[in-house]
């Protein structure tokens, strides 16, 4: 999700020296020959979507994420085809009845700052989390499930006690930045409220980092600069910083990209993907662990509206979008048509045998009918008592795609004699208007936003618990069955029994529609392959993975 701004000309100036383009054509590492590997420069990235907080516990938007990935240190990061490697942790090992698993680290680590960065560190930041979990630090509470404690057995050894098994622990511990208590801990006191108010941003000197990158400038959707972190302990980068530059207007990043003043450019629209290739630069295309979503408030409290609570309403929703023409027009073809809440990218997890429903107007039509709310004179319905008549919030970081989805859309619904019309925020007042009044999920009708899903199935069915209210919820789904399940898979040791229980999380989903997922778009990313070289790709994330460092770490110009 994410709200943008072009980035002011003058702001070209600063630091980013990276000359032109650069690259290959995809696979996991496009390494060059030694010999003409040109250390050194900054590589300038163009996005359309923003950066909507640096404080980990409050950022949503997948270039945050971006950031922490880089800023601090992990435990672990996946690689090329989503398997789990090292990083901080040299190795990892789980006890025989399932409660105790052990991490080694990296030693004699240092944060940029100069203070030691080890178990302890590790330690902290875990405890904290579980500390606060039903308060401010609730963003990461699915990723502590069962987790009692983590003790530093040693400088470089810390070990994580669970109260039950857990299915995923090691994917859930990966998820989870480690944070430096020299910084934080002055927040993490009392009732922990400092942890969400602090703004994490740079002033004087760079954000304290551990990872291969400070944070030495950021301006609000405009730009975020990074730095070599001279002090990391891992594989020092080929490139002196990387500029995350936002635009707020997509064909003025393509022109921004084609006139040499972008490298490369994360998530090139579909419409600008011809120009991009015909202008010579390099094109990365991944199916995406991704999807755009069609969002019904499905809060059982829900104030005004409540026909939207029906399931066949919502069946009928349904039957009214259009998914191939959605793809083939917004998406240019660069996508498959969705279905369930878990992408097809993430392998076994996702249940095939679930399939979206046909584009049928009469179908819908037949079901609205059997409802008895019949069309008035303008032709629109009327449910009761009121006309079936729905704003859609959609957050201007992804204003246009799903802009041109609702064109699509509003014809079909107006034929079903429902009414669309469109409600463009930021991505903090969409969030804001969706969860209002004080999270309660009362107020908004339909809303269309997108997810990046996480390599493990737990990540992404979290967001319709409960327990994710006012914090990934942007639903106010609420079915105690679907809880349970989502509690039992994170026990379910056996692959084949977890497999089972996630595919019935993904029936109760497609069967109760809090989502319609509307397609799973393909991830295409573009770089100037005459210049720079050494981009890794990360099957479902293409090559600005927000799961590991290989990318930022290995790229070079050439």
């Amino acid at each position: 999700m994410g709200g943008r701004l072009r980035i002011l000309g003058a702001l070209m100036a600063i630091a980013l020296v990276g000359v032109a383009c650069g690259g290959s054509n995809g696979g996991s590492s496009n390494q060059s020959p030694a010999s003409t590997v040109k250390e050194g420069g900054t590589l300038r990235v163009g996005t359309s979507s923003t950066i909507d907080s640096l404080n980990p516990f409050v950022a949503f938007q997948a270039n945050a994420i971006l950031v922490f990935q880089y800023e601090y240190p992990w435990l672990t990061q996946y690689d090329a085809h989503n398997n789990l490697a090292p990083l901080f942790a040299t190795s990892w090992s789980t006890s025989s009845d399932g409660l105790t698993v052990t991490y080694h680290l990296t030693p004699n680590a240092k944060w940029s700052d100069g203070q030691p960065l080890n178990a302890d560190d590790v330690a902290w930041t875990y405890n904290m989390i579980i500390k606060y979990q039903k308060g401010p630090t609730s963003y990461y509470s699915t990723y502590v499930t069962n987790l009692k404690s983590a003790a530093a057995t040693d400088p470089n050894t810390v070990v994580f006690t669970y109260t039950t098994p857990s299915a995923n622990a090691y994917s859930q511990l990966q998820a989870v930045p480690i944070l430096p208590e020299q910084v934080w801990g002055k927040y993490a006191t009392g009732d922990g409220k400092g942890i969400k108010t602090f703004a994490n941003e740079p002033t004087s000197s760079p954000v304290v980092s551990g990872g291969p990158f400070e944070l030495v400038k950021y301006q609000k959707d405009e730009i975020a600069l990074m730095e070599r972190n001279p002090t990391f302990w891992g594989p020092k980068p080929h490139i002196d910083g990387v500029g995350i530059q936002i635009y707020s207007d997509d064909d003025a990043m393509i022109t921004a990209l084609k006139n040499g003043e972008l490298d490369a450019v994360e998530s090139v629209p579909t419409t600008s993907v011809k120009a991009v290739k015909d202008a010579g630069f390099a094109l990365n295309t991944t199916p995406g662990l991704f999807f755009y979503d069609f969002i019904i408030n499905s809060n059982p409290a829900k104030t005004n509206n409540r026909e939207l609570l029906d399931p066949k309403v919502k069946e009928a929703f349904e039957y009214a979008i259009d998914r191939q023409q959605i793809i083939n027009v917004v998406l240019g073809g660069y996508g498959a048509p969705g279905s369930t809440i878990v992408p097809p990218s993430e392998g076994k997890w996702h249940d095939s045998s679930i399939k979206p429903l046909p584009f049928d107007i009469a179908k819908a039509n037949a079901l609205l009918d059997s409802l008895g709310y019949t069309k008035g004179s303008n032709g629109i319905r009327v449910a009761n008592g009121h006309p079936m008549s729905y704003s859609i919030i959609i957050p201007t970081s992804r204003q246009a795609p799903l802009s041109r989805t609702f064109q699509i859309m509003q014809p079909d619904f107006q034929q079903i004699g429902v009414k669309l019309s469109l409600k463009v925020l930021d991505p903090n007042a969409a969030f804001a208007a969706i969860t209002a009044p004080n999270n309660e999920y009362k107020n908004f009708d339909l809303a269309m936003w997108d997810w990046y899903s996480g390599v493990d199935p737990a990540d992404i069915l979290s967001v319709l618990t409960k327990d994710q209210w006012g914090t990934n919820s942007d639903t106010g789904f609420d079915d105690p069955q679907y809880d349970s399940l989502y509690t039992q898979q994170q026990s379910a040791i056996d692959p084949t029994k977890r497999q089972q229980i996630v595919y019935q999380m993904q029936q109760i989903q497609f069967n109760e529609r809090p989502y319609i997922i509307l397609n799973y778009p393909d991830i295409i990313d573009a770089y100037n392959g005459k210049a720079w070289a050494g981009f890794y790709n990360e099957d479902g994330y293409g090559i600005f993975t927000n799961t590991g460092i290989q990318s930022f770490t290995q790229v070079h110009q050439i």
